[in-house]
Parts: structure tokens; sequence; C-alpha cells
């Protein structure tokens, strides 16, 4: 009989209205299965992060969901302390970039907390590929470090991060691979007619067009997002036989500022003839939809790395170093930084890219065999953890 390891998954989510969040999860679960295939053992998986009010995105056998709070992590019992205790391994992907404290103390104590909880468990604990740091405060470099230290095995999902963690000192237990959404699973699109429109997809991010959750330029960009938005739809317009869409892949009814979708709708209205993606069920649904487009840009990371691993060409529109660090150390040099560029240098860099976008398939074709490089070496390490076990 196939003995079963019961593995929590902490901060990954089934029903993020971020479907980034929701990419990471379902790729990494692929992978892990994968380990587990050869490791000769059955994976449960216990998904373990906040409850969003959507539907999941999903049922699968293996997977079952413990929601908790923030009033849990202190507790004694309750679902977290629940979920840790029945594992066997703790495999935690920290949101993808939050094990930092960039974001305040709040958020590092509680992505901090639920490892502390996990190591004094004496849980083999995992860092799935991630960001990780800067920690700009005293108390999170210590604390991050002491935690980094203890963890059986830590995967950085880019060079920056790497080099970083060996600045720190934590370099024995260290994997450098790449983003697991590249192996989030799609449909792939069905031959495009001859003769068809060129289909451009579009990402615009909810939370930068209002200007972060300050709402003034939280994110410190160079250019006026908004506006340069619209020139980059009055760009594709002014093309010959292009259907743009609008493609959102943070789509959340409640929370306004992050909402990609109901900005989406908003310039539809205002440009006639732009496409808006549907409201998607799935970060599986809106891979395959950006799967069937002819080329891509766009400031969420994870609709980039949708449209990159199904092998559209595609500009991401940087706001942070995570967009250089993952697409960068594949040697995909795409990338525009919204946060140096001028407008000008953008929509130069774009219009590039677009007339190049038979070089671009030829650039992600040769990257892709990177990535497959190095989510192989992180599922056979992943692999031999389970073996120990």
């Amino acid at each position: 009989m196939t003995k079963t390891v019961t593995l929590a998954l902490l901060w990954h989510s089934m029903n993020s209205d971020n479907l980034g969040v929701g990419a990471l999860t379902l790729s990494n679960v692929e992978i892990l299965r994968a380990a587990a295939a050869k490791a000769n053992v059955k994976a449960h998986f216990l998904a373990m992060s906040w409850q969003d009010p959507r539907p999941d995105y999903g049922t699968w056998d293996d997977i079952e969901n413990l929601h908790f709070r923030t009033r849990h992590i202190p507790a004694p019992s309750g679902p977290l302390n629940e979920g840790l205790r029945r594992s066997d391994m703790v495999v935690d992907i920290g949101g993808g970039d939050s094990f930092t404290d960039i974001y305040g103390p709040k958020r590092f104590f509680t992505i901090w907390a639920t490892k502390l909880h996990a190591l004094r468990m004496g849980k083999p604990l995992i860092l799935s590929p991630q960001t990780v740091g800067p920690f700009n405060t005293r108390y999170a470099r210590m604390l991050a470090k002491w935690s980094l230290k203890r963890s059986a095995l830590v995967v950085s999902r880019d060079a920056p991060t790497t080099a970083f963690l060996d600045g720190m000192g934590v370099a024995d237990n260290v994997l450098e691979a790449t983003d697991v959404a590249m192996r989030l699973p799609y449909e792939k699109p069905a031959e495009k007619p001859a003769g068809g429109p060129i289909k451009v997809g579009l990402n615009v991010s909810g939370l930068l067009f209002n200007g972060g959750y300050t709402q003034s330029n939280q994110f410190g960009l160079k250019s006026d997002y908004p506006a340069l938005i619209r020139k980059i739809i009055e760009y594709f317009q002014a093309q010959d036989n292009v259907e743009l869409h609008l493609v959102g892949h943070v789509q959340s009814r409640e929370i306004e500022v992050e909402d990609d979708h109901r900005v989406g709708e908003a310039l539809a209205a205002e440009y006639p003839g732009v496409v808006v993606s549907p409201f998607f069920k799935s970060p599986i649904d809106a891979k395959t939809y950006i799967a069937g487009l002819d080329f891509f840009l766009g400031a969420r990371m994870h609709a980039t790395i949708a449209a990159f691993s199904s092998g559209v060409p595609v500009v991401p529109m940087a706001y942070s170093r995570k967009f250089k660090g993952v697409f960068g150390t594949l040697g995909y040099a795409r990338s525009v930084d919204c946060q140096n560029d001028s407008a000008e240098d953008i929509m130069a860099a774009i219009d590039t890219a677009f007339h190049q976008r038979d070089t671009l398939r030829e650039e992600i074709t040769e990257a892709l065999t990177r990535v497959d490089e190095r989510l192989d070496r992180y599922t056979d390490l992943i692999a031999e953890q389970m073996r120990a076990l």
C-alpha cells in the first residue's frame, strides 16, 4: 500500500481574488504531485491561507482547504495549528513575495509566525520558489535569518533573491529555481485561422491605476500610469488589424482599489471596440484565455508569466524588482521598468516588441528550456525530502 504524505501548503489559496496567488497554488500542487510520484508516495494537500469571498477554483480529491485568520496565529488551537499538526511536511510559498518587511510589521510578523509554528513543532519546512526580502529593520533581518537557516530547503525564484540570501549568510540550504506558475496547466488554443485579427492582450493593474492603496502613486512610478495606459490603448487602436483585449488578473468585486476588471470595463466604455475579458473562474481559465492571444503586456506579473509560459510574446511592465528578477534570470530582457523608464521609452519598447513578435517567440522558447531545468531540480529535491520522511 502506497504511503500518504500530508503537506501543509502555507500561504497557498484556492480562492484568492488575486489569480497570481491561485496560479502559484495550483502550479505548486502539480509540481508536488510529480515529486510524490518520484518518491513513490501519495500526497494529500492542506491549502492554508485566508478565505476570499469568491468560490473555490475547483475541487480536487487530494486538496483540502483549511482557512485561518490572524487571530488563529497566536492561538494554541484552531485551523492553523490543526493543519500543521496533521502535516508531515510544511511547504510555504509566502504568497510569492510577502516574506519581507516592506509591507509593514503586521504582514511580516504574520508570515514569519506561521514559520515559527512549523519549526517549533519539528516539521520539515520548505520555502517554495519565492522572492525573499528585503528586510529593512533589524528585528526583521534577525528573525528572518533565524527561520531561513532552520528551514530544510529555501528555494529562490531569481538570481537577485539568491544573492540577497547569500548576503544574509543563508546559502547551504538554498536552491535557485524559478516561479512555479510557469507550470500552471491550461488548454492550448486551437490553430488560428489565416487572416484573422492580431489579438493583443493588455493587463491593466487596478492597484496601479488607482495609485496604490494610498491612491498617491504608492509604488513611485515615473509616469502617470492611467495616462500611459491610454497611450497604449490608442497605439494599438491605431494599428492595422488589431483586436485589443483588456485582461484582468486580480478580479475583486469587494476591494475596488485592487480590481483590474472594473478598470477594464471603464476603459472599454471610453474606447469603443476594446474587448474586456470575462471574470475568470480560476487561474487556469485566465491562462487559457491569455494563451489564445498573439501579443501581451501588463503589470500583474503572473498575467505576464501566463503569457510567457504559453509561448505568447510578452512585455512585462515592472513596478518592482521581482519582474526583472524572474524574467532576467531566465535571460528574457523584454521587461520595461515603470519606476524608472519614461512613458516615451516604454512606448518605444512596446512598439519594437510588437513588430518583433516572431523574435520574442524564439527568445521565449529558448528561455523555457531553462524553466524546465530549474523546476525539475526543485521537483527532485522535494522528492528527496519526501523519501526522507
